[in-house]
């Protein structure tokens, strides 16, 4: 018996050779047929079909767009004109003036938003609220702002000439502006805390980011930093290699961060720290949140896998995908995904599954599913869903007027006007102010708020609270099931009750109205950096870092295995 089963299993084994060329010879008969197929309907559509066929739409837009669709949304292609465009993906930098716009709803036109420190816009005195009217002679009236974006972008040290209309006077004003070539700042801030904590705000991956990384945590080392804070919320990642060194500060050199591992074995790879480390002692926390993803989740996995650190906030993104850059016939690009990553523990922390079959169907990867693996010291860590982390603290929300007040993405989702009272309101305040006191001090009195709390009445501001849309939703509902009559005297009551006063709404929200205030504002004199080191002392998730930072016991006993903190606590 046990010998017909060893030829059974060795028949086995001698056909899958077989089974897999003819796989694999199946697969490439597809692809040919397919490809010979769509190659005919095209030449027969150009030759007979009733209007000329635009090859650039059909081709180049539709069918290429429709293909990459059914993939994973990380795969895209790059026609010429839009080569400039993945080059700032992969290095952060672009040619234009320094300078976030957004579109003005009740002017109906774009805005100049927040210029830079240091760059085109800032130098020639461009200010928040200016209505851009023309670049060079084209009118900018009825444009959007991804129209103006890219008509403020080009080739650097090209000059244009800007018209723009300043609010606070009414005036229309030309400024002669020469492009250069911007990279978005990878640290907007870092700086000491209270009790010798540093912080560092990171917030992109760009070539040449772990060079600045370790410039200013040597700069924090050397004005007394004993813990860290590295902040990575809201970071999308970037290059890998920038994510090693960063690590590589911290952690020793020869050390294994991340595998990738794809369909190509030859193109799979190890990256290892390279270089001796700066500290591989001091206590770390890393914060991180749902839009920490990709090279910032490398990072805090794999402090978090070599039990490096406490990685602390709101479960990560879940990006485990890799990109790589081709070069595609007439210059045009293809970012395609080629591979997964895994980091030190062995687990790749991609929390969508993009199945591709059926049209590029996502499906959330549920914990259940999910597989153990452990840290160096032993403690359980999951693949799939991101990084979850060590200590879960969740952010201060944001109220359902504020979101509308602000035009807050929120807002944007669900098809909301914004009045855009509060950018008016700061752009007039700024105008009256030529200059405000230090980020850290400056603070709006009562009789600002009040001001603003007038202004926004005046405006006609209205909103629709959630509890609202859910009785209109019940209310149409009733009607439709027939004892809305029975009970309608119990809905008028109701809907009463639901009906918001917005003198008490802004009251109610006073204080974090104020603060998101005062941080705009604080961006026009200080910029960026100005605007971070003001919010931090209203941050619930950095507060809890620096009291974790202030208990070594705390601190290390998150960083053993389950048994070993119940043993702590047990003695």
């Amino acid at each position: 018996m046990t010998r017909k089963i060893m030829l059974c299993i060795a028949a086995i084994v001698a056909t899958l050779p077989l089974t897999t060329a003819c796989a694999q010879k199946n697969h490439r008969f597809d692809v040919a047929k397919n490809l010979d197929i769509f190659n005919s309907i095209y030449k027969n559509l150009d030759l007979m079909y009733v209007d000329t066929i635009d090859a650039e739409e059909v081709v180049g837009k539709t069918a290429i767009k429709a293909m990459l669709g059914s993939l994973d949304p990380y795969t895209q292609y790059f026609p010429a004109d839009k080569t400039e465009d993945l080059k700032m993906m992969f290095t952060g930098k672009y040619a234009g003036i320094g300078a976030l716009v957004k579109y003005h709803f009740q002017k109906k036109r774009v805005v100049i938003d927040e210029p830079y420190a240091d760059m085109p816009a800032a130098q020639v005195g461009l200010q928040k609220g200016d209505i851009i009217l023309a670049i060079d002679d084209s009118s900018m009236i009825d444009k959007n702002v991804s129209q103006v974006s890219e008509r403020l972008r080009g080739n650097a040290n090209t000059t244009f000439k800007l018209t723009v209309e300043r609010p606070s006077t009414g005036k229309k004003m030309d400024f002669r502006i020469t492009r250069k070539n911007i990279k978005l700042p990878e640290l907007p801030y870092y700086g000491m805390l209270a009790d010798s904590v540093g912080y560092i705000d990171f917030n992109q991956y760009t070539e040449g980011s772990a060079k600045d990384m370790r410039r200013a945590f040597v700069g924090l080392r050397q004005q007394g930093a004993k813990a860290l804070i590295l902040d990575l919320r809201s970071n999308g990642g970037g290059a890998i290699n920038e994510a090693i060194d960063i690590c590589n500060m911290w952690i020793p050199k020869g050390q294994m961060l991340v595998e990738t591992r794809g369909k190509l074995k030859q193109a799979n790879r190890k990256y290892k720290t390279r270089l001796e480390p700066i500290d591989t002692v001091m206590p770390i926390v890393v914060l991180v949140n749902g839009e920490t993803a990709s090279a910032s989740e490398i990072t805090c996995g794999s402090i978090q896998d070599l039990d490096r650190g406490v990685v602390m906030g709101t479960r990560t993104y879940g990006k485990g995908l890799v990109q790589l850059a081709l070069d595609l016939p007439y210059n045009a690009n293809l970012k395609m995904t080629t591979s997964r990553y895994h980091i030190p523990s062995g687990r790749c922390i991609q929390a969508i599954n993009y199945k591709h079959t059926g049209g590029g169907y996502r499906e959330h990867i549920p914990d259940s599913l999910t597989k153990l693996f452990h840290t160096a010291n032993g403690r359980e860590v999951r693949d799939g869903g991101g990084i979850k982390p060590d200590v879960e603290v969740k952010a201060d929300t944001m109220t359902n007027l504020i979101a509308h007040i602000t035009g807050s993405d929120w807002a944007y989702q669900r098809n909301i006007d914004s009045t855009m009272v509060m950018f008016d309101y700061e752009v007039d305040y700024i105008a009256r102010h030529p200059q405000i006191a230090p980020p850290a001090e400056f603070h709006l009195t009562d009789a600002d708020f009040e001001e603003f709390k007038q202004r926004v009445i005046k405006s006609g501001f209205s909103f629709d609270s959630e509890s609202k849309e859910c009785f209109n939703d019940l209310v149409k509902e009733a009607k439709f099931e027939g004892y809305y009559d029975d009970a309608k005297a119990e809905f008028d009551a109701l809907e009463a009750k639901l009906k918001h006063n917005l003198a008490d709404e802004l009251d109610r929200n006073k204080d974090d109205l104020m603060k998101m205030l005062e941080l705009d504002i604080i961006s026009h004199y200080y910029h960026q950096s100005g605007a971070i080191e003001a919010a931090l002392q209203y941050d619930t998730q950095l507060k809890e870092a620096q009291r974790l930072l202030a208990h070594p016991d705390e601190y290390r006993a998150l960083l053993q295995p389950q048994k070993k903190k119940e043993d702590t606590v047990k003695k």
